[in-house]
C-alpha cells in the first residue's frame, strides 16, 4: 500500500512539473511577442508576426504540419468539399482571350445560353481580354457568393453583335472522379483525381453507370492522386471489401487506436462462377509515385486483403494522419497526431527528418537519380520491414509507400525533348485550343458521337505544322529529322485526346490517351490472364 501510494505521489509530482514547464514555455513566447511589438526599432504588423511563430514552431516538425492563412485554407479546402461559388464555366486562354471550353452541365452559365467557344471579354463592364489581365484575377471576377450577379460580356463567333448575359452564381460542384468508361467490353475504368467529401457518392455513380453498360472487372486508376479525406477513402475501400474486412487504423501518441472495418454489403464484391472460381469483381490499381495519402489506404486495403492486384510504381508514402485546427479568422493548423496502417500492420510513411522538408521534398528527384523508377531492381527493403497479405500470405513491405505486385517503369523515351519544349511553352495546349475553336462545328457534324470520332479522326498535318511554326518562332525546332520522327506519335495522340476533351469531357480524354498507357495495357493483360483460369 505504501509503494502504491508512493507510485501515486511520484506520478503526481511529475504531471505537476510537465504543466509548470508548459506554462512558464508559454509565458516565455507571449513575452517575446509582446517585447518585439512594444520595443523593436520599427513598426511590426502584430498579425503576421504571431503567424510567424506558428509557422516556425510547425516548421520543426514533420513535413505534413502546416499553416495555413485565411485565403490559402479557403482555397485548399474548396476541392475537398466539393463545390465553389462561381457561373460554372470550364474555359481557357488564347493568348489573352478567355474562350468558354464547356459550360457546367445544369450550372448558371449553360442556363442563360453560354455555350462552348464563347469569348468572354468583360465582366460588370471591366474588360478581360486584350488587357494582359493575369488568370487568377480572371477567375476572381467570375467567381464570387452564391447569389450574385456576374454581368457579362461575350464575343460568339457568326454573331456581330457583343452579346450581354446576367448569370447568377451558384454552388459548382467539383468532381474527384476524373473519368468513367467502358475500357474493353466486360471491363470499366475509373480514375480518381483526390478524395473530397462527395468522391464516395461520385464513385458509387460512376460505379452503377459502368455496371449497366456490362462492366464485370474494375480497372481503379489512382495515379497521381494525392489524396483527401482519410473517411471517403475507407468508404470507397469498403465497396471492395466483405463485411467487418480493416481496411485502415490510425494510431498516434495522444491518439487512441481507431480501426476503419468494411461495413458490409459493397457493390463490387469478388462474385465466383459454376465452377468455384472468380467469375466478376475482379479489380486492378494503377498507381504511380504520386499516389499519396488516402490514394495509399485505398491500395493498402486491396492489396493487404487480397482482393485485387496492384500495377505501377512504389508509392509517395504518406502515412501521417492530419487533424485541422481551425482559427476564428479562417487560418487553420493541419497538426499530425497519428499513423494510419494498412491492415496487414505497414506503416507506409517514408523517412524523414524533422525540420528538413527540402530533403523531403526532393523525394522523387532522388528515385529518379537512383534508377527506382526506372529499374525494379534499384529498389530495396530491409527485412525488418516485411508484411504478409493477410489471405495469400504474400510479402508485402512497410516503411516508404506501396511497392505494386506489378511494376511498370517509367518511360523517359515516350516524351521527346522537343514534345517537352513545345508543351512546356503551352505551344500544343494553344495551338489545340485554336483548332477546336476554328473547326467545333463541322468536327460535331462530322463526328456525332464519341466512338466514331475515336474510330475515324486523325490530328491533320495543317495543326502539325502550326505547332512547329511556333515553336521555331521561340527557338524550338527539332534537332533533327530523328527527333521529329520519334515526337510525332505522341504528339498526335495527345493532340487528339485534347480534341475529345474539348468537344466531348475527361472521360473521352483518358479513353484516347489510356490506348497508349503501359499500366492500362498490363492491367488489362492481367484482368485477361484472370479470366482466363
Amino acid at each position: 500500500m505504501a509503494a502504491a501510494l508512493l507510485l501515486g505521489t511520484s506520478s503526481a509530482q511529475a504531471q505537476m512539473a510537465l504543466q509548470q514547464d508548459s506554462q512558464e514555455a508559454l509565458r516565455k513566447l507571449s513575452i517575446a511577442e509582446m517585447a518585439v511589438k512594444s520595443l523593436y526599432v520599427d513598426d511590426v504588423d502584430e498579425k503576421k508576426l504571431v503567424e510567424d511563430a506558428i509557422r516556425g514552431m510547425l516548421e520543426k516538425l514533420d513535413p505534413h504540419s502546416t499553416y495555413s492563412t485565411p485565403k490559402e485554407t479557403k482555397e485548399m479546402t474548396e476541392p475537398l468539399n466539393g463545390s465553389f461559388e462561381g457561373i460554372g464555366v470550364q474555359f481557357n486562354m488564347v493568348e489573352d482571350t478567355l474562350i468558354v471550353i464547356q459550360p457546367t452541365l445544369g450550372g448558371p452559365s449553360e442556363k442563360v445560353g453560354i455555350i462552348a467557344g464563347d469569348r468572354i471579354v468583360a465582366v460588370a463592364d471591366t474588360a478581360i481580354a486584350g488587357v494582359k489581365m493575369s488568370k487568377e484575377e480572371i477567375m476572381r471576377r467570375l467567381r464570387g457568393p452564391k447569389g450574385t450577379i456576374a454581368h457579362l460580356k461575350v464575343v460568339r463567333q457568326g454573331i456581330r453583335d457583343t452579346l450581354r448575359f446576367d448569370v447568377k452564381r451558384d454552388k459548382i460542384p467539383v468532381h474527384s472522379i476524373d473519368a468513367a468508361y467502358m475500357l474493353r467490353p466486360g471491363i470499366g475504368y475509373i480514375r480518381i483525381g483526390s478524395f473530397s467529401a462527395t468522391t464516395y457518392h461520385e464513385f458509387m455513380e460512376s460505379l452503377k453507370k459502368l455496371q449497366q453498360e456490362g462492366m464485370r472487372d474494375l480497372v481503379l486508376d489512382l495515379q497521381e492522386n494525392g489524396g483527401g479525406y482519410l473517411q471517403a477513402a475507407a468508404d470507397l475501400a469498403g465497396e471492395f471489401l466483405n463485411q467487418g474486412d480493416l481496411i485502415v487504423y490510425t494510431e498516434g501518441r495522444r491518439v487512441q487506436r481507431s480501426d476503419y472495418h468494411a461495413r458490409g454489403g459493397g457493390s463490387f464484391l469478388l462474385k465466383k462462377g459454376k465452377k468455384g472460381q472468380p467469375d466478376e469483381g475482379r479489380v486492378v490499381v494503377l498507381v504511380d509515385q504520386y499516389t499519396a495519402s488516402a490514394a495509399e489506404i485505398v491500395t493498402g486495403a486491396i492489396q493487404d486483403q487480397d482482393r485485387g492486384l496492384v500495377v505501377g510504381r512504389r508509392t509517395f508514402g504518406k502515412g501521417l494522419v492530419q487533424r485541422p485546427i481551425s482559427f476564428d479568422d479562417g487560418s487553420m493548423i493541419r497538426l499530425t497526431v497519428a499513423h494510419y496502417y494498412t491492415p496487414s500492420g505497414r506503416c507506409i510513411q517514408k523517412p524523414y527528418k524533422k525540420g528538413d522538408k527540402r530533403d523531403y521534398a526532393m523525394d522523387i528527384v532522388n528515385r529518379l537519380k537512383s534508377g527506382e523508377l526506372i529499374h525494379e531492381d534499384s529498389i530495396h527493403f530491409a527485412d525488418s520491414l516485411k508484411y504478409y497479405t493477410l489471405r495469400q500470405h504474400r510479402v508485402v513491405y512497410g516503411g516508404g509507400g506501396i511497392m505494386p505486385d506489378y511494376f511498370i517503369p517509367l518511360d523517359t523515351t515516350r516524351y521527346t525533348r522537343l514534345h517537352r519544349e513545345l508543351a512546356a511553352k503551352s505551344i500544343v495546349i494553344q495551338q489545340n485550343l485554336r483548332y477546336v475553336d476554328q473547326h467545333r462545328a463541322e468536327l460535331r457534324l462530322q463526328y456525332p458521337d464519341f466512338a466514331a470520332f475515336k474510330a475515324g479522326y486523325n490530328v491533320p498535318q495543317s495543326l502539325i505544322d502550326a505547332i512547329m511554326a511556333d515553336g521555331e518562332k521561340q527557338n524550338i525546332k527539332p534537332r533533327d529529322d530523328e527527333e521529329l520522327r520519334q515526337t510525332l506519335p505522341m504528339l498526335r495522340l495527345q493532340l487528339k485526346a485534347l480534341i475529345a476533351r474539348d468537344l466531348w469531357d475527361m472521360s473521352e480524354y483518358f479513353s484516347v490517351m489510356n490506348e497508349e498507357n503501359d499500366a492500362v495495357n498490363k492491367a488489362l493483360e492481367l484482368l485477361g490472364e484472370m479470366r482466363n483460369k
